[in-house]
């Protein structure tokens, strides 16, 4: 009897499709000093390396979709529950990126109530060196903790902020994804998610449980249990 045909592979014009290279770093290599001394920008316009932001600590880093998402704003409001002096105890860094111009930071502060550290990346470098998504994935990623409006309120919502705020803009591209690093001391990369799409972000819990806090409720006033 003949041998079975071999399974058939997709063709793209005669050429068998290759599978998709990952982009950007993973986990366990180091961050390239090339990213690491491209710039962010603060509240007031001042440059720092992204590097500089983890050199001596750990850090986690939140990279935001834009600041006029309704789900990043729910999800930077949760982020700012966390205390600081927890964070101090655990030795961590939390950090804010986001792709607006830095005029945005201030004003996404006080409607968030988030007082850690954040930046912008206007020109979307970093976000593209690490390898972040831009559009948007098809991937189920199950209800998040942290949203609490619907697509539709939370939708006029936003719209609402882009029309009264002093620049009509989205403060950022609207295309663009996010993700979550755990990084430092130096350009150590310990974790990284990519978001596949707009709701696809780490529940925090999850993360802060990789820098050795366990639980903070976020249903009410925050309640840590240290590990």
């Amino acid at each position: 009897r003949a041998a079975p045909a071999p399974p058939a592979r997709p063709q793209v014009s005669g050429r068998a499709v290759p599978a998709a290279a990952p982009s950007g770093p993973e986990r366990g290599q180091p961050l390239s000093a090339a990213v690491a001394e491209l710039p962010v920008l603060d509240a007031s316009g001042r440059r720092v390396p992204f590097g500089a932001l983890f050199r001596e600590r750990r850090a986690v880093v939140v990279f935001v979709r834009h600041f006029l998402c309704y789900i990043c704003k729910e999800y930077v409001e949760d982020l700012a529950k966390i205390p600081k002096s927890v964070l101090q105890e655990a030795d961590i860094t939390l950090i804010v990126i986001g792709q607006s111009s830095y005029h945005h930071i201030e004003p996404f502060c006080k409607l968030t109530g988030y007082s850690h550290e954040i930046y912008v990346d206007p020109e979307r470098e970093i976000y593209k060196k690490l390898g972040m998504k831009r559009g948007e994935g098809i991937a189920s990623s199950g209800k998040s903790p942290h949203i609490k409006s619907n697509i539709l309120s939370g939708s006029i919502r936003s719209l609402c902020r882009a029309v009264t705020g002093p620049l009509f803009d989205f403060q950022g591209d609207p295309a663009q994804q996010g993700g979550t690093l755990i990084l430092g001391p130096g350009n150590n990369i310990h974790f990284i998610h990519r978001d596949r799409n707009r709701l696809d972000h780490k529940p925090i819990n999850s993360v802060l449980q990789l820098v050795g806090i366990q639980h903070v409720d976020f249903t009410s006033r925050p309640s840590i249990i240290h590990v």
